[in-house]
């Protein structure tokens, strides 16, 4: 399994958008806008009805609660049932996107995603700059709940698929299978495939006041007991309806269903929106049997697991013993760094996109006569302007004469160091544009490696400005 950049360009949408509804579990009404987003920025919910509007990102480590939908909690700031949503933004390719909630529950709508993918084509979807990451599956990965049998597994495939198989042991339902071939077939295959639920479900529901915002438009209900007089007519008070009767296919009547396997179509929607919790595109195909929200949502917290691992330990792999594309004379002549500040030997890689350094770390260092002389460890900031200086090279290489020019820091962000540095260490510097440089001003994500592992990393902003003639 590989954390790959593939050739297709993240996506946003061009405008706002805005849709209103009632929640589901709370019965309020609710506001929900779609707002484009920045590159690599994901999906992320903002509650504008609370104090200093905080930000939930879709991510599978803040699911809290599994009942009744796929609940998410930040700091005390919740948000519940996103799965529909989240759906139809994978459904419809967007990779970065902000949805703001005046509540805490998007609105349920007709039970599916179809409002939300009409909305979203509304919006319209343009391109970004940024090439979309994608998880290419290499191996089987497996998830399986012991206690209800439910399992989902994703195995190597030259696409994103999905296949789910619904066995609730009822005769009404019986099983039911859906597959979705390709992710752009989601809005005509599976976007309109509304929830649903069994009576004896919906007693509970009703007992317990859980389902405040729900009627006969938005949920499937599954007849999988007698029904008696006095339960119709409690059915009928909350669902606001004069009659209710029971169809020869079991389900409740004012409903028609869209498919006959529309419950597996749901199931595999579901399984959609949980699993773009993992943060990552999937190219893999997956196959969930009996799948619940608890089932999607440890399968998406293993795969988000795995997806980190392999970021962090997706090491470049260089041959050193080739001649370098830049040696130390021509790095000097490019940057006016010089000796002992001067930390880079050579430049491996140089693309209008990307750059590829080194250094030989040996015990001559002058830092290390008073960095930790005893136990000598290379410093955590030289390491940033070790990697500041190789994206030096990457920005100074756009103008003609780089000679005349100096490169400022403008902002260092998400610094983080994994391993120590010591003597004799090999690092292998590498940074990526996140955004192409416009008016001088470069934006690079940047790593550092030695030992085959991943020892530091910073996002940084530097910009190009023309030294002053002394």
């Amino acid at each position: 399994m590989t954390v790959t950049k593939t050739n297709q360009k993240q996506r946003t949408i061009k405008k706002e958008v805005t849709l209103k509804g009632v929640g589901l579990h709370t019965g309020e009404n609710v506001t929900l806008k779609f707002l484009p987003a920045p590159e690599n920025h994901g999906y992320a919910f903002k509650r504008v009805d609370l104090e200093g509007e905080p930000i939930i990102e879709a991510d599978a480590n803040y699911v809290v609660n599994t009942q009744r939908g796929t609940n998410l909690e930040k700091r005390g700031v919740k948000i519940q049932t996103s799965e529909h949503v989240l759906a139809a933004l994978v459904g419809m390719e967007i990779d970065n996107i902000l949805i703001e909630l005046d509540s805490p529950e998007p609105p349920i709508m007709d039970g599916s995603s179809k409002y939300f993918v009409a909305a979203l084509e509304k919006a319209g979807i343009v391109e970004q700059e940024a090439e979309r990451e994608e998880y290419v599956v290499k191996d089987v990965i497996s998830y399986k709940d012991e206690a209800t049998g439910s399992e989902i597994t994703v195995i190597p495939s030259d696409s994103y698929k999905i296949t789910a198989m619904v066995d609730f042991g009822t005769k009404v339902l019986g099983t039911q299978n859906a597959t979705l071939e390709d992710i752009s077939d989601f809005k005509t295959e599976v976007a309109d495939a509304r929830t649903f639920s069994f009576l004896h479900e919906l007693e509970m529901l009703l007992e317990n006041g859980l389902i405040k915002g729900g009627d006969l438009n938005n949920a499937i209900v599954y007849v999988d007991k007698e029904i008696s007089e006095e339960t119709m007519k409690r059915l009928e008070k909350a669902f606001n309806k004069e009659k209710l009767s029971v169809k020869p296919n079991g389900i409740l009547d004012n409903l028609t269903l869209h498919q006959p396997n529309e419950a597996a179509r749901h199931k595999l929607l579901d399984v959609v929106g949980d699993l773009a919790l993992t943060g990552t595109r999937i190219r893999g195909k997956v196959i969930a049997n009996k799948p619940g929200h608890y089932v999607n949502t440890q399968f998406a917290k293993k795969l988000a697991k795995l997806i980190k691992l392999e970021k962090r330990n997706n090491v470049p792999k260089y041959d050193l013993n080739l001649p370098p594309l830049m040696d130390i004379h021509q790095i000097m002549a490019m940057l006016p760094h010089r000796p002992p500040f001067l930390l880079i030997d050579r430049i491996l890689e140089l693309s209008d996109k990307h750059v590829v350094g080194m250094k030989n770390v040996t015990m001559n260092e002058p830092f290390f006569v008073g960095h930790f002389p005893g136990a000598p460890v290379m410093p955590g900031v030289l390491q940033v302007e070790a990697m500041a200086q190789t994206g030096g090279i990457l920005v100074l290489s756009t103008v003609p004469d780089p000679e005349n020019y100096l490169t400022l820091f403008m902002k260092i962000d998400k610094v983080k160091f994994k391993q120590q540095v010591v003597p004799g260490d090999t690092l292998i510097f590498k940074c990526d544009l996140i955004s192409p440089i416009r008016r001088g001003i470069c934006h690079m994500q940047a790593y550092a490696y030695a030992n085959n592992k991943l020892v530091s990393e910073a996002e940084m902003m530097a910009q190009i400005v023309k030294r002053k003639e002394e």
